[in-house]
């Protein structure tokens, strides 16, 4: 698929990864809603670099711990622009937590954004493109899902489950519907990680450097081309994972 002309959701579209693959499918020719929760400003911010660019945008709210809300989402977006073509569940939270430091709430919230939220959007929306007759979903998973990080348990599971998701997805939208994962590794660490961290995990990749979100931008974009191609997970980690 060429994502010129073409429809396509970023949930959390405004910060982050999600903020540089909106504006890479932008970019691309691609007419992109932007989904945010609390981040308003920057999506907006996103929308108006878009259009400023001769591109198309919106921004949409909603809560993806809200199955509600979710729901919601996916109606407006089919009917923003009349139809999505791309779904791309980039929205996710990254909880430092260990097995024993876990509550229930803290579970709920981290399987309805990272697991629920993409499964039911998937759904809503994977189901509209395969009507429509053509569609692509990419998710954005997690190196955590294919390796026990201790201390990002709850992040780690949701992230192992999102991955077997997509190769379920894919069977079941199939042949209309292709759907992906990547699995970044280290691609834009938090803004409180300290430096000599960031420069260790640099240093476990035989290419000895982290990856950008560019990087994951370019995944993205060669996943909506490679017609192919579907139920893959693409590690971009740098090699990290042979390591382990």
């Amino acid at each position: 698929m060429d994502p010129a002309g073409r429809v396509a959701l970023v949930t959390g579209g405004g910060i982050r990864v999600g903020r540089a693959i909106a504006l890479g499918l932008a970019k691309a020719g691609a007419r992109v809603i932007v989904h945010y929760n609390r981040s308003a400003g920057e999506a907006e911010e996103v929308v108006a670099q878009i259009r400023n660019g001769g591109g198309e945008a919106v921004a949409m709210g909603a809560d993806l711990s809200v199955h509600g809300e979710v729901e919601r989402l996916a109606d407006e977006a089919l009917a923003a622009f009349g139809g999505v073509d791309i779904l791309v569940n980039s929205a996710s939270i990254f909880p430092e937590e260990g097995l024993g430091d876990i509550d229930e709430a803290l579970w709920d919230r981290t399987m309805a954004i990272n697991l629920k939220a993409p499964f039911f959007l998937t759904q809503r929306i994977g189901l509209a493109m395969r009507a429509r007759g053509e569609g692509v979903v990419i998710n954005l998973g997690d190196l955590a899902g294919l390796q026990s990080w201790l201390g990002y348990a709850a992040h780690a599971v949701s992230k192992a489950g999102l991955i077997h998701f997509t190769r379920v997805a894919a069977r079941a939208l199939a042949p209309e519907v292709r759907v992906a994962c990547i699995a970044p590794g280290t691609v834009l660490p938090p803004d409180d990680h300290p430096e000599d961290e960031i420069q260790r995990l640099a240093e476990r990749a035989p290419l000895r450097r982290n990856g950008t979100p560019e990087d994951v931008v370019e995944a993205v974009l060669y996943l909506i081309g490679a017609t192919f191609v579907t139920g893959e997970v693409l590690v971009l980690d740098g090699g990290r994972i042979l390591r382990s």
